[in-house]
């Protein structure tokens, strides 16, 4: 039987695989459960995708077997995914952070180059095709599906992960693996909001600044991210807790008890934090206590500072060094007890996956089954924010062709 190989997933990894697998005369079939390829690709980088990172490090990286992402990135920087884009008509630009995206700022326009490079390569993309079984005879792959019955000598599983499942994203490609006797390793969300039992967000609700935040599990310093923090009625958002939220959800899967301190002026020292207070308290002045601390702060964070703070005074004269203690202690120590994330459902991305032990770094195909390849999300890898995930996503989709 002709070399022929089956994608399930017509995702970022998915579709860069077909297209170099077409260049070398291999015939390739992308069975896709969505009714439009790259769904999920659409929705990355807010519409824009965030293609690649120009720091391209393992250390943006994380699985529980750190050497093989450093194989599978070998040789494959920013330099070799801009070449890949170029060949299919995209363009880079670089914004100053480092974040790369196509010229025109539209995930459109890299979905719509991608697909029609497959097709023009000869490559059968059928959507609207679940795929509901898997066996293996004569040593092809025979795939039942929702539509007809295929065969293969290859099979790619490129299906992604749990991450957006209201973009598509399930747990199918877990579920392939477990039937092809293929171990995991625990799943959890990340790129993720978190909840929290503490009421004081719900005060400062739509308040969105740049802080500093660590993650402690029970009692102990985990790490620190720095960025902005967007208060809301279920807990926090925005960048910064987007960071933090792979440790806070490990170690919540672990049954820690998890606690952000969040300083909400991580540029001012506490020392002229509390110097600056103290120098403009008017003895005669009737301000409500809130108000006077709206002239270093917004008014609802001011009025969530003083709940947490659990000073007892009312008005700006009553203040005093003590209580200004208090204050600038609850600025720079805004503490929040989170109790969860946000789910798969709204995580960006999902750590642990397909057991990477088992898996060729070279060209990511199965030690345990011949032929049989995982790509993307669906492994045991997982990036930080910034472009890291699409990165790791086109580097495998290259990688599969190295046969």
């Amino acid at each position: 039987m002709q070399k022929q190989y089956i994608i399930i997933g017509a995702g970022a990894s998915g579709l860069c695989s077909a297209i170099v697998l077409a260049r070398k005369g291999i015939q390739v079939t992308i069975l896709e459960q969505n009714k439009k390829v790259g769904k999920k690709l659409l929705a990355t980088g807010n519409g824009r995708c965030n293609i690649t990172n120009s720091d391209i490090s393992p250390k943006h990286f994380h699985s529980q077997n750190p050497s093989f992402i450093k194989e599978v990135l070998k040789g494959f920087d920013t330099k070799k995914i801009e070449d890949f884009f170029n060949s299919i008509g995209i363009y880079f630009t670089t914004a100053p952070d480092g974040k790369v995206y196509p010229m025109s700022l539209q995930a459109s326009s890299v979905v719509n180059a991608l697909e029609y490079e497959a097709s023009s390569l000869g490559v059968d993309i059928i959507t609207e095709c679940k795929v509901n079984s898997i066996n293996r005879q004569n040593n092809n792959f025979i795939l039942q599906t929702s539509k007809d019955i295929y065969t293969s000598t290859h099979l790619i599983i490129a299906t992604g992960s749990l991450a957006y499942s209201s973009l598509g994203g399930s747990d199918s490609g877990y579920e392939f693996a477990s039937l092809l006797s293929h171990p995991l390793i625990p799943r959890y969300p990340t790129l993720v909001q978190l909840k929290t039992s503490t009421t004081y967000t719900k005060i400062c609700s739509g308040v969105k600044t740049d802080a500093s935040v660590k993650l402690y599990a029970n009692g102990e310093f985990i790490t620190q991210k720095d960025g902005d923090v967007l208060f809301t009625d279920y807990g926090v958002s925005g960048l910064a807790i987007l960071d933090i939220s792979r440790f806070v959800s490990m170690h919540l899967a672990q049954f820690a008890y998890c606690q952000l301190q969040i300083d909400i002026m991580p540029h001012i020292s506490k020392d002229k934090l509390t110097h600056m207070l103290l120098s403009c308290i008017d003895k005669n002045s009737q301000k409500p206590l809130w108000l006077y601390l709206n002239g270093f702060i917004n008014h609802k964070l001011a009025k969530a500072i003083i709940q947490h703070s659990k000073t007892k005074i009312k008005y700006e004269k009553e203040l005093n060094r003590k209580e200004i203690a208090k204050i600038v202690y609850s600025i720079k120590n805004f503490s929040l007890d989170i109790e969860d994330t946000r789910g798969f459902d709204r995580a960006e991305v999902v750590a642990g996956g397909v057991d990477t032990t088992y898996i060729n770094p070279k060209n990511l195909e199965s030690k345990l089954i011949p032929k049989l390849h995982f790509l993307g999300e669906v492994l045991d890898v997982d990036g930080d924010r910034g472009g890291y995930n699409l990165h790791f996503a086109w580097v495998c989709g290259m990688r599969v062709a190295d046969v």
